[in-house]
């Protein structure tokens, strides 16, 4: 990226009204990740009270808790994302993704628009020049249906039955209008990027995009206590080839960003909050190419707090907690280069992903083999918090 990241352009329309948490490497005497609190214009370390934001999340009324510490300062915010980058000075505290033992998880297609291009996609095989053709078929057999369908209703069954009948049944609308969710593993815990740092793409790959979600963040009980921003960068001529693919497309190198900071729940921000608001997408690339779009959750198919039961419940534990991508309305469509060649990444690519109450995150394109390596695992984090004394 070519510009610095600063308060204006991060944090919330609100700034630090609400209570917003997430992680920093901070460069004490042994270097590690801590949990921090963002305050004013200053960031405050958590970890002499909580080791982890998995910790942190597990106790009741977070919020409030943390509106009664006295803290040590890191540092004033503009500081330290200042020094968020892909290449960060290491004597300096930056900001990581917010999160740290929890699963990242994520739901496929729960708005009308991203299962029509689901269906597309299998439909052309992940050929993006068959993707135009194809998508006026589905368009004119489907058309607007799937909008004021309730998943699992009778609606949605004789929806599926005709949808049968003219041959455009899919495995994708099965997860859209049925009654079980697609709810999958996106990435490895710990293997997040934060803001300021590059997203990686699959080399192999000629037809991808960002997907803007927002997250929800829950503990170990499944109660949701807040959300963030993520982009679940997404191969879609990998998956239109076949979906047994999926974790191919999904889970690469750098292929999940998340950011910039956790917003928990409190009187400014709740899980109404999350039901109503827009994401916005701006992509900017070296040609002078620019897409913008709009997610808005009022129009997703599912409500979010199904979402998250349908992740955690009497068949499926996560101990250390969990966060939970949404889906997207958005699925780019915009011709980037040819006529019906539809949209896919470049490497420098900024792609800034913003929310009022939740803020902004910016990731640059490169490829996933030229991003960094991922290598500070669970392993790691265990010895490095047993060496700075935090377990």
């Amino acid at each position: 990226m070519n510009f610095t990241l600063n308060s204006q352009n991060t944090l919330p329309t609100d700034g630090t009204q609400g209570c917003l948490i997430g992680r920093a490497w901070i460069p004490h005497h042994i270097a590690g990740p801590s949990p921090v609190l963002l305050k004013d214009d200053q960031v405050f370390d958590l970890s002499s009270e909580f080791s982890t934001i998995s910790e942190l999340l597990e106790i009741d009324h977070p919020a409030q808790v943390l509106a009664n510490l006295e803290l040590p300062s890191v540092g004033r915010i503009d500081d330290l994302l200042a020094n968020t980058t892909d290449n960060p000075n290491p004597s300096q505290a930056y900001f990581l993704a917010p999160i740290d033992l929890q699963v990242i998880k994520a739901a496929g297609v729960t708005f009308a628009a991203s299962m029509l291009e689901r269906v597309i996609e299998e439909q052309a095989a992940g050929d993006a020049d068959k993707a135009q053709n194809i998508r006026q078929v589905v368009q004119s057999v489907i058309g607007d249906s799937l909008r004021s369908i309730q998943p699992g209703s009778d609606k949605a069954l004789e929806l599926k039955q005709y949808l049968i009948e003219q041959n455009m049944w899919s495995q994708y609308l099965e997860v859209g209008i049925g009654t079980d969710a697609e709810i999958f593993t996106k990435a490895p815990v710990l293997a997040a990027v934060g803001t300021g740092q590059n997203i990686g793409i699959h080399p192999k790959s000629e037809w991808n995009n960002p997907e803007p979600e927002v997250v929800l963040v829950a503990n170990s009980q499944g109660k949701i206590l807040g959300a963030t921003l993520g982009n679940d960068v997404n191969l879609r001529d990998f998956e239109g080839r076949s979906a047994l693919l999926l974790s191919k497309a999904k889970d690469n190198n750098a292929s999940c960003a998340i950011g910039p900071f956790i917003r928990l729940f409190d009187d400014s921000f709740n899980l109404d909050d999350v039901r109503a608001c827009d994401v916005e997408l701006e992509i900017k690339g070296t040609d002078d190419f620019v897409l913008k779009g709009l997610s808005s959750m009022s129009q997703i198919s599912r409500d979010p707090a199904d979402l998250a039961q349908q992740t955690l419940n009497e068949n499926h534990q996560y101990p250390d907690g969990f966060v939970l991508f949404l889906g997207t309305l958005f699925a780019p469509t915009q011709d980037r280069e040819k006529l019906g060649g539809g949209f896919t990444h470049k490497v420098d690519d900024v792609v800034r992903i913003h929310s009022p109450k939740l803020g902004t995150l910016y990731n640059t394109v490169t490829t996933s083999d030229k991003a960094k390596p991922w290598n500070f695992g669970i392993s790691s984090l265990i010895r490095n918090l047993k060496q700075r004394e935090l377990l």
